[in-house]
């Protein structure tokens, strides 16, 4: 039972302690092997936290190399979705935009007429339609015009 603790404990440790006493055969052998033993166990240690930053380090670079490939293919799903909506809906705002100018004509036009027939109504106005062109007969030759006519205001869009 001790020599499985002095094994799991010492294991080739003390082994390697022994041979060098052995081949140094210092004047002082205890106190030789116990300051070899004490520089061994801060080599020991050393070595181990070397070797769990390497592991550490490693594991950084890992998720960082994921990290960095899963937000290139966001850019890449990212800038595929913007083409496709692109694509889309170029149809559909130029579709919206004629709409919206169709309705606005119409309920401009619906608004002159609306103006138009009441001018009908009342007696003596019946000739005249408000914002619409008339021509108006030139002074040289009746009958004939002179080709200027009156234009509505612009509508901007």
């Amino acid at each position: 039972m001790e020599t499985d603790y002095l094994k799991r404990c010492f294991g080739n440790c003390l082994a390697q302690a022994l041979a060098e006493v052995a081949k140094v055969r210092p004047s002082d052998p205890i106190e030789y092997l116990a300051h070899w033993l004490h520089q061994y166990g801060k080599i020991t240690k050393a070595q181990e936290l070397g070797r769990q930053e390497k592991i550490q380090l490693k594991e950084e670079y890992d998720n960082s190399l994921k990290e960095t490939q899963m937000t290139e293919m966001l850019k890449q799903e990212e800038y595929q979705i913007q083409q496709e909506h692109e694509k889309c809906h170029q149809p559909l705002v130029s579709a919206a935009i004629s709409t919206k100018e169709t309705i606005f004509m119409q309920e401009n036009t619906k608004s002159l007429e609306n103006e138009a027939w009441k001018q009908e109504c009342l007696p003596g106005t019946a000739s005249k339609i408000p914002e619409m062109p008339q021509q108006i007969p030139s002074s040289d030759s009746p009958g004939q015009t002179d080709g200027s006519v009156k234009t509505p205001p612009e509508i901007n869009y």
